[in-house]
């Protein structure tokens, strides 16, 4: 075999295992305060983010959901769901993708239940997979940075954001949930 598609498969392999070796055993606290600056994050840089979420049935919170890949990539993250303000479970997600990508990145990764049937089909399962299991409507910007709110109507909805804001044109479809015991 060539060295070049060695060395990629091994590149891609080497930042596969970060991944799953990275975020793993978070405790409840260190969760529970990611959690607290996320949605704190949200509410800061989105003007219709606090009405979405008092109206939310429950609320999916991925504080830090790290993705690295050449060509294949690969993104894991822990976070809890939230009900009422109050955590009832915790959650990681896990997601592949291939294409054109190169780096290492870490994001913010919203998931608003908007009604008690999507919530409690999401709870009802374990390995739920968005797009499969269920549609997640991702809010992005639209003309002179809006909202797209078409996309607010839906029973889920996502918020995927770095930093310096609501990120463009991404997906959360393919990612799947795993109940996980956090201590």
């Amino acid at each position: 075999m060539p060295r070049r598609p060695v060395a990629r498969l091994t590149l891609v392999l080497a930042a596969i295992g970060c991944l799953l070796a990275g975020p793993a055993d978070a405790s409840k606290e260190s969760l529970d305060a990611g959690v607290k600056v996320a949605l704190d994050n949200l509410t800061a840089k989105i003007p219709v983010a606090p009405e979405l979420i008092q109206k939310a049935a429950g609320i999916l919170v991925f504080p830090r959901v790290y993705k690295a890949g050449v060509w294949i990539g690969a993104a894991i993250g822990e976070g809890a769901l939230q009900v009422h303000g109050e955590t009832v479970q915790y959650y990681r997600t896990t997601a592949l993708s291939y294409g054109f990508q190169i780096g290492v990145q870490w994001r913010t990764e919203i998931v608003l239940f908007m009604t008690q049937e999507a919530l409690d089909r999401f709870r009802a399962g374990n390995g739920w997979q968005a797009g499969i299991d269920g549609s997640i409507a991702v809010i992005a910007f639209g003309a002179g940075n809006s909202i797209d709110t078409d996309n607010i109507q839906q029973p889920i909805i996502g918020f995927v954001f770095d930093d310096k804001g609501l990120m463009f044109d991404l997906s959360l479809k393919g990612n799947k949930y795993w109940k996980i015991d956090v201590h």
